[in-house]
């Protein structure tokens, strides 16, 4: 018999499984998929010549993850490339916002703007490095972070400390319009949140995209080469050099439950796998509460609880195979491995307002990667692997475009979509849509086709904004990786700190059931030491 069971072969699954195996657990890991990674895989799917990340490309959270720095990836042979810039915002007039590798660079070019923003940044990345070890720290581990949240306070001790965590829960537009008299600060800050689902006016907005910022400007957005798949596949290959297996087109439907404990589970095939100590579930939190795990073995807050469960946007993606470099308008983003598309602040507060009314946006906000740029092996010499991704909401309302997109998502509307984000890409690249020599559009639907746990192309888990975070993630009085079940643990990017390729929930999952394993056996040893004892004093003397 097993000792755990993982479900679900993405990220968080394979960091949780490799953990268990680290402790001795033997440990098999069920996937859907006829392939491991979950949203961390590649393809030539585009183009025989082109190598396209299917989903997440750029990893800014994993080179800071201390889970995935601490196991080593190197020795699995994965390899980190990047960009000569980690993130630009071009704007139509040819300037560009750029988040460079060094503070020095991307000062020199705020204060291109505005004179004194260099100054300002400064002062941002100078409060980074007060707190960035104990912060990414608390971020990482299970809420509530005591020991690294105990020494965040050591640091923020003094009169700078309430201005700081102000600053962290005000909207990105606020925090931008405080510090930075120029736009760049201000679209690096707001960009930079779009990443998630945190509008400009969203509160924790300014803190979110402060961290992404300072997460590139020390790790930069670095990529795997050769592939998304390359990360996966390492993770793979440390954890069966450690025993561990990886089973691929084995869904699982059921997690098998006996007298409010998880026993094991049951595949689609009607296969039966027992277990000794856990289950753990990377797979979403409504998939997991009343659907893998029936109702009657829940408590019927969570079930009313989970039915307020808020996903994130819904995600529409195009990537190409392109016959030579983006011609931007901005030259200074032809080095950047991340573009973000959008005028300005206020275009990127009308496209979220859009999403909020359930409208497909006209202007689309879009996230460009130039693979090529960051990773010479996607492509020839001389040409681009690209993707760019938008969101649109989960229910569609109506179209504030022309092109009357309903959410149906039939190749009509994908088409159509499709030429919109182009069009939009085209304006700060004239002639980019001549150097397209294939594309491959995966709209919602396609994208949770490919992995369940992108529910209508939600990418984080669930929404990113203050009411579904720390101890509100997935649901009130939540917030670590323990389920009602005694041996079942969320493992997935519905549980804290969220979404982003960083581990952290597949870490939190696997240590939550490593202690509790431990302290069962401690109870189990004092009850026998007991025991022992009385049958000792009982023992009649000679």
């Amino acid at each position: 018999m097993l000792d755990a069971v993982v479900v679900g072969a993405g990220p968080n699954g394979l960091v949780a499984a490799n953990l268990l195996a680290d402790a001795g657990w033997s440990v098999d890991v069920l996937e859907a998929q006829s392939r491991p990674g979950g949203a961390v895989r590649s393809d030539r799917g585009v183009h025989p010549d082109y190598v396209s990340d299917l989903f997440s490309a750029f990893y800014p959270l994993a080179a800071a993850s201390p889970v995935i720095r601490g196991m080593d990836l190197h020795a699995e042979g994965l390899r980190w490339a990047h960009a000569p810039s980690a993130l630009a915002h071009p704007l139509p007039d040819g300037r560009c916002a750029v988040l460079e590798r060094s503070t020095e660079a991307t000062a020199k070019g705020l204060d291109a703007f505005a004179e004194g923003d260099g100054a300002a940044w400064r002062r941002m990345c100078g409060t980074w490095d007060l707190i960035s070890t104990q912060l990414l720290d608390a971020l990482f581990t299970p809420f509530p972070p005591l020991k690294a949240g105990a020494g965040l306070a050591r640091r923020l001790r003094g009169p700078a400390g309430l201005p700081l965590l102000r600053s962290l829960v005000l909207p990105a537009r606020r925090l931008g319009e405080e510090e930075f008299r120029g736009e760049a600060g201000r679209l690096l800050l707001a960009g930079n949140a779009l990443h998630a689902d945190l509008a400009p006016e969203a509160s924790g907005s300014g803190g979110f995209g402060w961290l992404l910022c300072m997460l590139g400007q020390q790790y930069g957005f670095p990529v795997p080469v050769g592939g998304a798949e390359s990360l996966s596949a390492a993770l793979v290959r440390r954890l069966e050099r450690r025993g561990g297996t990886v089973r691929c087109g084995r869904p699982v439907r059921e997690v098998v439950v006996r007298n409010g404990r998880a026993l094991g589970v049951r595949t689609a095939s009607g296969e039966s796998i027992p277990v000794r100590r856990g289950v753990l579930a990377d797979v979403s939190a409504p998939a997991l509460y009343g659907g893998l795990v029936d109702e009657r073995h829940l408590p019927r807050r969570l079930l009313d609880s989970m039915r307020r469960f808020q996903w994130d946007f819904s995600t529409f993606k195009i990537d190409w195979a392109l016959s030579g470099p983006i011609p931007w308008s901005a030259g200074a983003a032809a080095g950047a491995g991340t573009v973000h598309l959008s005028d300005g602040v206020d275009e990127m507060t009308r496209f979220a307002a859009q999403l909020a009314a359930g409208q497909v946006p006209d202007r689309p906000f879009t996230l460009l990667g130039q693979m090529t740029t960051a990773d010479v092996s996607r492509s020839p010499l001389g040409t681009e692997s690209a993707w760019a991704y938008t969101h649109v909401p989960q229910t569609v309302v109506g179209d504030a475009g022309d092109d009357d997109i309903t959410g149906a998502w039939d190749e009509r509307e994908q088409e159509a979509m499709a030429d919109r984000v182009e069009r939009h890409v085209e304006r700060y690249a004239p002639g980019f849509r001549s150097l397209v020599r294939a594309r491959r559009i995966l709209a919602p639907p396609s994208l949770q086709a490919m992995d369940a746990n992108l529910h209508g192309g939600a990418i984080n888990g669930g929404t990113a904004n203050l009411h579904q975070q720390l101890v509100f993630r997935p649901v009130p009085g939540t917030g670590r990786p323990e389920t009602p079940v005694r041996g079942l643990y969320l493992a997935s990017a519905s549980a804290h700190p969220g979404g982003g390729v960083h581990g952290a929930c597949g870490a939190n999952a696997a240590r939550a059931a490593l202690r509790g394993t431990a302290a069962t056996t401690r109870v189990l040893t004092s009850a026998q030491r007991l025991l022992s004892g009385r049958l000792r004093i009982e023992r009649p003397r000679d």
